[in-house]
């Protein structure tokens, strides 16, 4: 992305620090830096880096550049400082989209073009002050990659549950009273005020121009007290017995990511698509030594995870699962009693001879709180 000049650039810095620091300020007086040579020159280097058809003109930036750059801007300069400048009519293109429908987009003339992309590059420097974090189009240093790896973020936070949200033709039904006074409140200069007017109005009595430099931004503008009030809602869900909530959009694509809710994370739940390989089935096979494979299988101690409080935890202990084998009993001279809950350790290389034969609450019984075994009374 190529920068814009030093002078240009510090002005945008100063205006946003500004707007940063004093969230109820209103700029006055910026209509003159819209109008600005340099301005203006970078509004246009910026339109042709994009490319993009003529207007309903005709004119390219061949014809412009042919004819003269220099007099174009300058005409363009001395129709906006005296107040004769009134934007062309847009052309109309329909692009095709995969359901069937069609997109319409309004093609600005250039000379429309370089004036949004001036008006854009003074009022980006003070609404970035404002915009939510969690709003990722057409803005500064941000992309659709950025969005995606967020949204992937969500999703290994255990917000396992997506909801995905397109606003219909968002940008043909976006109120021109409502955008105005959105912006007026931190713009007070009224010929800059008068200029968003008739950049807007020029697409019809409502809606904005979906294709020129100035609609993305009018959109984020829009919609900017829809992502603070769900960042909101993550601020506040993201501490206490709350489900945990985030919100990405990227200009009129949402996407709201939900925890799965906690009651069945307290039962020890799971979704289906996090379920563990061992399942009920495969422990029911693992106690009844089901004949797997042509091979039968021993009935074996199987942990089972439960979910208790503290206070539980720290009265008894988890207890394994474990057959009744009486010449395991022999070992710790419990025969005849119930040993339920005891059983012996196989040999292990590294332990004694007389540590391989001791039942597991003899074992466990200085570390954990609970009834030894009977043979050490």
């Amino acid at each position: 992305m190529r920068k814009a000049p030093s002078n240009l650039q510090d002005l945008r810095r100063r205006i946003y620090r500004k707007a940063k620091s004093d969230k109820t300020h209103r700029f006055w007086g910026i209509f003159v830096h819209v109008t600005k040579v340099e301005t203006l020159e970078e509004a246009y280097r910026n339109a042709k880096g994009n490319g993009g058809a003529p207007g309903i003109d005709g004119q390219s930036f061949e014809d412009i550049e042919q004819a003269g750059l220099t007099d174009f801007l300058a005409a363009l300069r001395e129709d906006l400082v005296s107040g004769r400048y009134e934007p062309k009519p847009n052309r109309r293109v329909d692009i095709p989209k995969g359901n069937g429908k069609v997109r319409t987009l309004q093609i600005p003339c250039i000379r429309d073009r370089v004036v949004q992309g001036a008006l854009k590059l003074i009022l980006e420097a003070i609404f970035e002050a404002d915009f939510c974090p969690n709003s990722y189009g057409f803005r500064p240093r941000r992309s659709p990659h950025r969005a995606l790896a967020e949204v992937r973020r969500s999703v290994l936070r255990r917000m396992s549950t997506v909801i995905d949200v397109d606003l219909s033709r968002y940008f043909d039904t976006i109120r021109h009273s409502v955008l105005l006074d959105k912006i007026a409140k931190r713009v007070q200069d009224p010929q800059v005020l008068h200029l968003v007017k008739q950049i807007i109005k020029v697409g019809g009595e409502i809606g904005v121009p979906q294709g020129g430099p100035f609609s993305p931004l009018a959109a984020n503008i829009y919609l900017n007290e829809v992502d603070w009030a769900f960042d909101a809602i993550r601020c506040k869900t993201a501490q206490g017995p709350y489900e945990a909530v985030n919100y990405h959009r990227f200009a009129d694509d949402i996407v709201i990511t939900r925890q799965w809710p906690l009651h069945q994370a307290r039962l020890g739940r799971t979704r289906p698509a996090t379920t563990p390989r061992t399942t009920r089935a495969a422990r029911r096979r693992v106690e009844q030594g089901e004949n797997q494979g042509g091979r039968s299988t021993e009935r074996r101690s199987l942990w089972v995870p439960r979910i208790r409080p503290a206070s539980r935890l720290q009265e008894g202990w988890e207890r394994l699962l474990h057959p009744h084998d009486p010449e395991e009993e022999s070992l710790c001279g419990n025969q005849g009693k119930d040993t339920r809950h005891h059983s012996t350790r196989r040999g292990n290389p590294r332990e004694g001879p007389g540590e391989a034969n001791q039942c597991h609450t003899c074992r466990v019984g200085e570390l954990l709180p609970g009834r030894p075994c009977e043979s050490h009374f």
